[in-house]
């Protein structure tokens, strides 16, 4: 990699922060203990004990010529059902990693890279020890002891590095994997199972002629997002499935960095989910397509019953416009051959037996309690989460990362249940005239019209480059409901071209917000006290500072 970074430097820096975290934050130090370097805890009597390593290696993307370089996580299970880890071979891609609600799970974390690290289980509901917050990534050779209860229904997340300023490029390069969660009631429903349910990692990657992946700093890539030049599922490319004439369960997840995809099929055919984020829906949804942001997750019931053996289905990315300045009728800014918003073919699934029994689609699957703002305690005065891109920096409200630092509105209590308003806001009129709480009325924003951490919060002498795009906005810890969504401020043209495929009815941890978009969403903060960030997961605004943390206290 090219990161020549003083690691030395780096730990300091992290400890400082986490340290004066610590201090302005007391009431953390008893759910972070004295050290960063966390050690399994006596008391914590665990169902499941893995040991998973990071670390440099070597996988066989493509078929012939050399191996490709890679970093990837492996793993060995210690204790628990042998059920727990399934490998996919010859991969870069980390072990699946199959959990049941309720197991109480300790992971021993291995960094055998030559830079920082540290695991997020995206989409898990876990303390903020185990939740991979930047402060405690762990230095070359270290250990760090992961422990929580399996909280979460029945669903599909994720797990990823998230090291400051090297999540984008170590994920990038393999440090990925995914996680299933099982619980009573998905048991009772006539589901896929087995080899009936399957993963379907979309990413995109560049690679040079030598079988080598290729990841560029150049600011215009940061700024767009990296986007590759080929699109590989689980791992590899040109990616083909031998199904049979039934219905099967894939648990589609978009691990690439910046890209998002319009899934669809090539024969019009509509697409049914089954589930959203880390969580079954009430009841199966069919759209014309589905948009898949960066960290989103869809559970897909696609049925193959009644075709003909040797007929082949494609599954695409249709075009769709608006996502990107300059963006329109789908061809956009170009990375590499392939532009964000183009179409071209994701997977083929060709059919090669023909078998009588399938099961069918449950008309009802898991029923849960649907949020409204009679469940929240700031109706009128909603959290803000401002979109905006400065001076060639993507931010969040104004400010721009800092590990020690929490602003007012971004400090929530224990138990609470939030409404809170995504919005873009780059000329800041939104903070100062909009509805709720406002940019310009949030409590210790501004100080002599500039945020602590030295960015402009609001539209005075803002000057630079200022860009519209979509955001796909992740929140860690507990999972939320979208109340709203309002286009009426977007581009119809280019509105038109996505609004059909979000799935905004079940659970959700990450949410896409188009140029001009606001969303409204429903957020509970229970169980767990401390520091749980949100931003952009598009990694590289992640990695420039398109992130920010809630103190739940």
């Amino acid at each position: 990699m090219s990161h020549q970074t003083n690691y030395n430097r780096r730990r300091f820096l992290q400890v400082s922060a986490a340290g004066a975290a610590l201090a302005a934050l007391p009431r953390l130090s008893a759910a972070t203990g004295s050290s960063l370097l966390r050690k399994a805890t006596p008391g914590f009597v665990a169902d499941v004990e893995i040991e998973f390593s990071a670390q440099a290696s070597q996988a066989r993307v493509f078929e012939g010529g050399p191996a490709t370089r890679v970093q990837t996580y492996s793993a060995s299970l210690l204790k628990g059902p042998t059920s727990t880890l399934r490998a996919l071979p010859d991969n870069y891609l980390g072990p699946i990693l199959n959990l049941q609600q309720g197991q109480k799970v300790r992971i021993f974390f291995n960094n055998r890279l030559q830079e920082p690290s540290i695991i997020h289980w995206h989409g898990l509901h876990v303390p903020q020890h185990s939740d991979g917050h930047p402060m405690y990534s762990i230095q070359p050779g270290e250990q760090y002891v992961y422990e929580f209860e399996v909280l979460n229904r029945a669903g599909t997340s994720l797990y990823h590095s998230h090291a400051h300023d090297l999540t984008a490029e170590q994920v990038y390069r393999g440090l990925a994997g995914l996680i299933v969660v099982n619980d009573a009631d998905e048991a009772k429903l006539d589901l896929p199972r087995g080899e009936f349910d399957l993963p379907l990692v979309i990413q995109d990657r560049r690679f040079d002629q030598h079988n080598q992946l290729q990841y560029l700093h150049a600011m215009p890539e940061r700024m767009m997002g990296f986007l590759g030049d080929m699109i590989l599922v689980n791992g590899k490319p040109q990616a083909e499935f031998n199904v049979k004439s039934r219905a099967y369960r894939f648990r589609a997840v978009n691990g690439s960095n910046s890209r998002i995809y319009k899934l669809g099929w090539d024969d019009g055919t509509p697409l049914t989910a089954i589930g959203t984020d880390a969580g079954l829906l009430a009841q199966p949804e069919t759209r014309p397509y589905i948009m898949l942001a960066p960290g989103e997750r869809v559970d897909l019931w696609l049925d193959f019953s009644g075709r003909a053996v040797g007929s082949r289905l494609t599954l695409y990315s249709l075009p769709y416009s608006g996502a990107l300045p300059g963006m329109h009728g789908g061809m956009g800014m170009m990375h590499g051959k392939l532009a964000q918003g183009a179409k071209f073919p994701i997977a083929v699934f060709k059919v090669n037996e023909r078998v009588a029994d399938s099961p069918k689609l449950p008309k009802t699957l898991v029923p849960f309690q649907r949020l409204s703002e009679a469940d929240v305690d700031n109706r009128d005065n909603p959290i803000p989460i401002a979109l905006s891109i400065r001076h060639m920096r993507p931010l969040l409200n104004g400010l721009s990362f800092s590990m020690d630092r929490v602003m007012d509105y971004e400090r929530v209590a224990l138990g609470s249940i939030k409404k809170i308003r995504i919005f873009h806001d780059h000329d800041g009129s939104e903070g100062e005239h909009g509805g709720g709480m406002g940019m310009g009325r949030m409590g210790g924003m501004r100080r002599g019209g500039r945020s602590h951490d030295g960015e402009e919060p609001g539209g005075q002498g803002m000057g630079g480059m200022m860009m519209d795009m979509a955001h796909p906005i992740h929140l860690h810890g507990q999972q939320y409901q979208i109340l709203s969504r309002n286009g009426a401020n977007t581009k119809a043209a280019d509105y038109a071209t996505v609004k059909d495929g979000f799935i905004d009815s079940g659970w959700k941890d990450t949410v896409l917000v188009m140029p001009g978009e606001e969303v409204s969403i429903i957020k509970p903060f229970q169980d767990y006290k401390g520091l749980f960030l949100y931003h952009c997961h598009n990694l590289e605004h992640e990695d420039l500072g398109m992130m920010r943390q809630y103190y739940i206290g």
